[in-house]
């Protein structure tokens, strides 16, 4: 193209952005910071371009039906992976799951490149990414912990028992940490806390191996099986996980975060 048709073009957005994109330097220009922020969106902008073919062409070819999921760092992955299962047997999934903060997930759901976050919080009502939110589920949370740990005494006496156990939290990263010590208050358990894990499945694996007692949802708890050693040391009364999921308008319509929804 000519340099004068560029230059007008250029010249029009930057009309219709309010905000100039390129300034002199020297014998040519360069880009300014609102210049840098424009490239940067189009470059994703660009980016989705590119998949809207390979997308097109997997779906008319009847290729892997492709779900992308994130999970934040604080959510029960074993009660994600339950969440999760009504889509497991699709016929060649392609399931892609990240794990990461929840502002992250957020900003990364806002351009497209998740279809569904699963957290365990809503996003902040302040937002001006344009999500919608459901709360999937609201489950108990019991404790388990070694068999070579913990005895009859402690299931007899629980909850006061934790206090006596090594007890293994999620970090504080997660809505649930806040929980789990508003109900410790509650009960006037003092924990004695030996690890903090962000992987709820790293968690059980540890305790597993004898390393402490453990929190999980009722819903993960299914999962347990797979676990050997564990054993229940009490369901706790008034201590409840979250589980909510988030969209943007793309998966609003995406059939496998439908199936999710509907499960």
């Amino acid at each position: 193209m000519a340099i004068q048709t560029i230059s007008a073009q250029v010249k029009a957005l930057e009309q219709e952005l309010g905000h100039q994109l390129l300034k002199p330097a020297g014998r040519g220009v360069t880009v300014t910071d609102a210049g840098q922020a424009v490239l940067a969106r189009a470059e994703e902008i660009f980016q989705l371009g590119e998949r809207v073919a390979a997308e097109a062409a997997a779906a008319a070819s009847g290729q892997a039906a492709r779900l992308a999921v994130g999970l934040s760092d604080g959510l029960s992955k074993l009660a994600a992976h339950v969440l999760l299962k009504p889509v497991l047997d699709t016929p060649s999934l392609k399931l892609l799951c990240h794990e990461g903060k929840v502002d992250d997930l957020m900003a990364e759901l806002a351009l497209h490149r998740l279809d569904l976050v699963l957290a365990c919080q809503p996003p902040a009502q302040n937002s001006s990414l344009r999500l919608s939110s459901e709360r999937l589920m609201v489950s108990r949370v019991d404790w388990y912990g070694p068999s070579t740990l913990v005895h009859e005494a402690h299931v007899q006496s629980f909850p006061a028992s934790l206090a006596a156990l090594p007890l293994l939290l999620p970090t504080a990263h997660g809505a649930m940490r806040g929980r789990i010590e508003r109900w410790f208050e509650v009960n006037e358990i003092r924990p004695r806390v030996v690890g903090e894990f962000e992987d709820s499945a790293l968690l059980s694996l540890f305790a597993a191996q004898g390393m402490g007692v453990f929190p999980v949802t009722a819903l993960g708890a299914t999962d347990l099986g797979a676990v050997r050693g564990l054993r229940l040391v009490g369901r706790s009364d008034g201590l409840l996980e979250e589980i909510h999921a988030i969209r943007s308008r793309r998966g609003l319509h995406h059939p496998l975060v439908l199936r999710i929804l509907a499960a």
